[in-house]
């Protein structure tokens, strides 16, 4: 039973070890799924929805029933303290009161308007936020094939400059090398093991950001699926510059809360206007003086006209027009930064496609480079700085090769992020 025992254990490591399977899309998909921030702003749009429910409640009656019991002393009159029936008669009392609003000349339908535009404007931000955490997963999972790649590329020069100090190791133990050789190879060698723990770091720091906005921030290990290269971008910016202005909803919110501002700007001057509405109240008076009847009715009409309030109404309308012209700038700088916005990642985009090719013959000419001066100091024709020289920059082109690829594809992200097609 105990090596069956310790064979389940074993599988049981290896299950929780192995890696999450992902392509570029599952992880999106989870992060949209699993991400906090994504989830927080769904709720703040559902809760700005039911805003305009609120404020439209004021259409309808309200409706309240009461009880009341009152004792006097005989004879007493409420003589201070407000303007009022003074007489209180012994009694209790049940009764129903009904309120209908009836109008305030537009004031309550222009703040509907108002929060049913902020409504669509968190819309716009969960949207926004949405976008937001794509583009960092879309960073994220190719920050982690960059670093894998690295890592491979540290692996392979760290095994090459090795074999190489073995080597000069032998050749210098027969006296057909010098110490110095010796020397710059073990240099080389340990300059590789340095890049090696440096890839390493790198890969686990970009899995932890990984993992974290996709929702699984304990996960240590990823089998990444190759995106396939995108297209070149267009020739031309003009075009994105008009999808970027159509499809940000970081742009089409600040819309929404424009309208919304200038919503409130009439809601404030209806101010001025009357408001009415209509009471209702019916009862009974089971217990009671008998100049009181057992039951009570009544209706009527209530007419609000303000008059004086100290500049208030004029204050609020000020502020409402000023919130309004600085929420029109708001939408007017957004169209400025999204322009260049736009602009900078279609140069990125543009100059790491570029890099493409450029990368791939760096790295043909430094393996050819290399293969020269190694066949130059095998016979003894070059030095041994010729050989470093020729290994440091068959490295540093594979790691530019490895990179370019993944950077291509985070800068397209990154463009289509700016153009408002990342959703």
């Amino acid at each position: 039973m105990r090596p069956a025992f310790i064979a389940l254990m074993l599988a049981s490591a290896a299950m929780a070890q192995a890696p999450l399977k992902l392509t570029l899309k599952d992880a999106e998909a989870l992060a949209a799924k699993q991400n906090p921030r994504i989830a927080s702003a769904r709720f703040m749009a559902s809760a700005a929805h039911e805003v305009p429910k609120e404020m439209m409640s004021v259409y309808q009656p309200t409706a309240f029933g009461s009880v009341t019991g009152a004792g006097a002393a005989d004879g007493s009159r409420i003589a201070a303290g407000g303007l009022n029936n003074p007489i209180i008669y012994n009694r209790f009392a049940s009764g129903i009161g009904v309120s209908q609003f009836i109008t305030d000349f537009g004031r309550t339908g222009h703040l509907v308007t108002a929060s049913k535009e902020r409504a669509l404007a968190q819309d716009e931000t969960a949207n926004a936020t949405r976008a937001d955490i794509l583009l960092t997963v879309d960073r994220a999972y190719f920050a982690v094939l960059r670093a894998q790649s690295v890592l491979k590329v540290a692996e392979q020069t760290v095994s090459a400059r090795q074999t190489v100090a073995d080597q000069i190791h032998a050749l210098a133990n027969n006296a057909l090398k010098s110490n110095l050789d010796v020397s710059f190879a073990e240099v080389n060698l340990q300059e590789a093991k340095l890049m090696l723990a440096s890839a390493h770091n790198d890969l686990k720091s970009s899995i932890a950001q990984l993992a974290a906005v996709v929702g699984y921030p304990n996960e240590t290990n990823f089998a990444l699926a190759d995106e396939p290269l995108p297209d070149a971008p267009p020739d031309k910016v003009d075009g994105l510059l008009a999808e970027a202005i159509q499809n940000r909803p970081e742009l089409a919110s600040l819309r929404f809360q424009q309208q919304a501002a200038e919503a409130n700007v009439k809601a404030e001057r209806a101010l001025n206007y009357p408001s009415v509405s209509a009471i209702a109240s019916v009862g009974l008076v089971p217990l009671g003086v008998t100049s009181l009847q057992n039951r009570y009715g009544a209706v009527g009409l209530n007419v609000n006209i303000p008059l004086l309030n100290g500049g208030l109404y004029s204050a609020r309308r000020s502020e409402a027009e000023f919130r309004a012209r600085s929420a029109a700038e708001d939408e007017k700088d957004f169209r400025y930064r999204i322009v260049r916005d736009v602009k900078m990642a279609y140069l990125n985009a543009v100059t790491g496609f570029e890099r493409l090719n450029l990368t791939q013959r760096l790295l043909d000419q430094a393996q050819l480079g290399l293969n020269l001066a190694q066949s130059r100091y095998n016979l003894g024709l070059g030095s041994i700085v010729e050989l470093s020289q020729a290994q440091l920059n068959l490295t540093s082109a594979q790691i530019a090769n490895t990179t370019a690829r993944y950077d291509y594809q985070a800068q397209y992200s990154a463009l289509q992020y700016q153009i408002g097609a990342l959703k």
